[in-house]
């Protein structure tokens, strides 16, 4: 079964949005994972505009499925996930005024950055992914880096899926086939929802785990929190 992450970045966004700790971020990831959730995602970002530095510290004592922090590994960042230990770190190349994650890595030509960086959070027994778009050579330079994981950036195939082409799925089917093949892990993320989710599941072979914020917490304020969770959980089978 593809395990659930659920990003509460959303759930920060509300609470800054007021000032105040209400809706209570450490709360939530407790109710998230007393619902059923099999981890907790969180992408702190440098203007702290949702997630704050300071929730990741928060949330370490409570997360007790896994914790999965990420971010542009900038020093400071870096500096966070070493202090935390998270079950998993994955890299995401966002730009500081990025509304939300919008691209993947280029492995090709940030390997050595990536190669380095990867090695000092596995020396920690921290398990590694790259945020990747779905394209063969960049799986290919993933395994180069020595990262566990991919995460394939989904976007494309949720806009396309959106609009009734199925064949969107094919670059991410061909994607994790190859990563399976050359024994990394595959998660996937961004823009996955109740509509697509097992589509996209029956898919993407050994799919391991998919992290999903937005849509979930938006399905929640009609549907529940519990119940949204219980619904991925069943496609996710």
């Amino acid at each position: 079964m593809t395990k659930l992450s659920v990003n509460i970045n959303k759930i920060a966004t509300l609470r800054n949005s007021r000032g105040g700790d209400v809706p209570n971020v450490v709360q939530f990831a407790k109710d998230v994972q007393r619902f059923g959730a099999e981890g907790v995602t969180i992408h702190p970002r440098p203007d702290e505009r949702h997630i704050r530095y300071q929730d990741a510290y928060d949330l370490k004592p409570i997360v007790f499925t896994e914790y999965n922090i990420e971010g542009n590994p900038i020093p400071k960042f870096i500096d966070l996930v070493l202090a935390n230990k998270p079950t998993q770190v994955t890299l995401v190349p966002d730009a500081i005024d990025a509304i939300t994650s919008n691209a993947g890595w280029d492995t090709i030509k940030h390997k050595d950055f990536l190669t380095e960086v990867i090695a000092e959070f596995k020396r920690n027994n921290i398990r590694t992914s790259i945020f990747l778009d779905p394209v063969l050579e960049q799986v290919e330079g993933a395994k180069e880096t020595g990262t566990d994981r991919i995460e394939l950036y989904t976007e494309a195939f949720a806009h396309q899926y959106s609009l009734g082409n199925k064949e969107a799925i094919k670059p991410y089917t061909a994607c994790a086939e190859l990563a399976s093949k050359i024994d990394l892990g595959v998660n996937a993320g961004h823009d996955l929802s109740l509509d697509n989710i097992a589509f996209f599941k029956q898919n993407i072979p050994e799919l391991l785990e998919v992290s999903i914020g937005h849509a979930l917490i938006s399905e929640s304020l009609y549907l529940g929190i519990e119940n949204v969770i219980q619904m991925y959980l069943h496609k996710l089978q």
